[in-house]
């Protein structure tokens, strides 16, 4: 992780640094793949009080960059908040990773990508609606498909409104699903 500090207004001593430094380390045990941190910490004086005013910006991995801000009196509070605040957020883009509805996503993403493969190495898909919409006994459509050669099954609706199938067998039986 490549870490960049800053102070405006505001000299920065090494013990701020190291504190710094230590702070985003600690963000590390998600596992999110950050790319950069950059915290940006200045001084702030408004209406004769002093004060502190920390950035965090948290680059990750093909993700939205996170960025935090926090004001406070003493310098290392507002960091120890802000650190807080980006583990919380850190956290629960963790947790959208690895919960079981994260996964299921991602399954359906790869089972998308497996039919747009094999559909790319069919030669052509051609839709066809029912020839009959009324509908028809088992023996009606056994009658249909023995009557045509060249089909091998016959998609057709029953007396209960169940759509079936009738296929013609490898060994010149018939079946119905």
């Amino acid at each position: 992780m490549n870490i960049s500090i800053v102070g405006k207004q505001f000299e920065l001593t090494d013990s701020i640094k190291n504190y710094v430094e230590k702070a985003f380390e600690s963000l590390e045990k998600y596992n999110l793949n950050i790319i950069s941190g950059r915290c940006v910490i200045s001084a702030d004086e408004k209406q004769g009080r002093k004060g502190f005013v920390v950035d965090f910006s948290i680059n990750l991995a093909k993700k939205d960059t996170v960025v935090i801000t926090q004001k406070d009196k003493d310098l290392y509070a507002a960091i120890d908040v802000i650190v807080e605040r980006a583990s919380k957020v850190l956290r629960r883009h963790h947790d959208k990773d690895t919960t079981h509805k994260n996964k299921d996503e991602k399954k359906e993403m790869a089972l998308d990508k497996i039919l747009l493969e094999k559909i790319e190495n069919v030669d052509e898909i051609i839709p066809t609606e029912l020839e009959t919409y009324k509908p028809m006994e088992a023996d009606e459509a056994l009658e249909v498909l023995k009557s045509s050669d060249e089909r091998k099954f016959l998609v057709f609706n029953d007396m209960d409104a169940k759509m079936r199938v009738l296929y013609r067998r490898k060994d010149g039986n018939f079946g119905l699903y």
